[in-house]
């Protein structure tokens, strides 16, 4: 395919709930030259909504190049260009206001995006975020983008990873309660989240990563003192990981795993609930986190924050997470095009 040619990705960004902020970190993190040397960024949105945000946000002005298709795209700085689906009209989606309406044209642009990426017509998905609530007044009931995403795609392994300057975590569990995430912590699962914590950082370029794994409870039980979780589920699964040949190491306390990552020590950190991953992360990287999903057929990475309609419509949003979720996509793509050069037969 044509964009298989070019060096810089096609990427394909969601414009998010068109009620929120998506649209103005989009425009904004675009209005940066540093995107467009690295990749080709298409808009999967409505132009109508994009040309809103820009009078919103102000700043160098975009030309906007509707298309129908990635391959029409001439993807020159300065031209936002957009597959425009038409499905947000202005005059109807108020910002900051929750609507059947706005998620409705949300879970459509993350299938469009997707659809391309399974077909081979986009490198890379980055989405803006949705609104749980009205992608559920609009009669999808999925908790956020990895459930949709996992079904679309008919992934069977998906876990969230976080990825900041200094840190990545994926997690054993994410949106459930505490006490659900507790009874999560079985020998497979953290097995398997292992697994995807190196999968994770294989995809990102390291080739032989160090994996910690946090405790679940405080000093990772210390002995069996606080809990039997570590014995009796986290330890087996680390054992036989590193019988399959990862570097692993033992459950350690939740307090200093998280530093002694971000001084280097190890790669990535194996989380054992939502909270205990993301409080870390959101310390150390609140406006240039980024969220991927490990486990789909995909690249697939997002903003770490929300629609943050209290905001919405007033210019103000940051845009640094878009640029950092842009990045990480355009360093997974590589990877992958690495990957499949290394792995492709002698001709």
């Amino acid at each position: 395919m044509k964009h298989e040619r070019e060096e810089r990705p096609l990427l394909a960004i969601t414009l998010g709930d068109p009620a929120g902020i998506g649209p103005e970190v989009i425009v904004k993190a675009l209005q940066h030259p540093e995107p467009w040397e690295r990749c080709r960024p298409l808009v999967v949105g409505d132009s109508r909504i994009l040309r809103r945000a820009m009078a919103w946000v102000g700043g160098p002005p975009l030309a906007v190049e509707a298309v129908a298709s990635p391959q029409e795209g001439r993807y020159a700085s300065g031209t936002l260009t957009v597959l425009d689906l038409g499905n947000a009209d202005p005059a109807e989606i108020e910002p900051g206001v929750v609507q059947a309406a706005a998620g409705k044209a949300a879970v459509e642009y993350v299938f469009r995006a997707c659809d391309l990426a399974l077909a081979g017509a986009v490198d890379g998905v980055v989405t803006a975020p949705l609104n749980k609530e009205a992608m559920h007044l609009a009669g999808f009931r999925y908790p956020g983008h990895t459930e949709l995403l996992a079904e679309r795609t008919g992934a069977q392994r998906v876990s969230m990873l976080l990825v900041g300057p200094k840190l990545r975590v994926v997690h054993v569990s994410t949106h459930v309660s505490l006490q659900e995430a507790i009874r999560r912590v079985t020998p497979e699962r953290v097995r398997e989240v292992i697994g995807l914590a190196q999968q994770a950082c294989q995809a990102l370029g390291i080739q032989q990563p160090r994996i910690a794994v946090a405790g679940l409870n405080p000093h990772a039980s210390e002995g069996g003192l606080f809990g039997d979780e570590e014995a009796r589920a986290i330890e087996p699964a680390i054992a036989q990981a590193r019988a399959d040949g990862l570097n692993v190491s033992d459950p350690l306390p939740p307090d200093t795993v998280f530093l002694r990552a971000v001084q280097g020590e190890f790669d990535i950190v194996v989380a054992m609930y939502h909270d205990q991953g993301h409080i870390p992360m959101k310390l150390l990287a609140f406006d240039s986190g980024v969220n991927v999903s490990i486990g789909l057929p995909i690249i697939r990475t997002s903003v770490d924050h929300g629609t943050a309609f209290d905001i919405a419509g007033t210019g103000q949003a940051r845009e640094e997470s878009m640029l950092a979720a842009l990045d990480v996509a355009v360093q997974m793509a590589r990877a992958r095009r690495l990957g499949a050069a290394r792995h492709a037969p002698e001709q």
